[in-house]
């Protein structure tokens, strides 16, 4: 059985903004996920759910 702790148990919320469109890299234009990133969502634990909303609010900055 695994431990809670608050770094793995925190529920992290899916960044979804329900205006899905994918680009030509399979990067969704609303959320900035990957394709994968999306579909590993429903099993990724809390500690990967939160590398996959840093990574996708990265790609979502404007680029200079």
């Amino acid at each position: 059985m695994k431990s809670s702790n608050s770094t793995n148990s925190e529920a992290v919320e899916s960044p979804c903004r329900r205006q899905c469109c994918l680009d030509d890299e399979d990067v969704c234009l609303g959320c900035g996920r990957t394709l994968a990133e999306i579909l590993e969502w429903g099993r990724a634990d809390g500690e990967r759910r939160r590398v996959i909303c840093q990574a996708a609010q990265r790609r979502l900055r404007p680029r200079p």
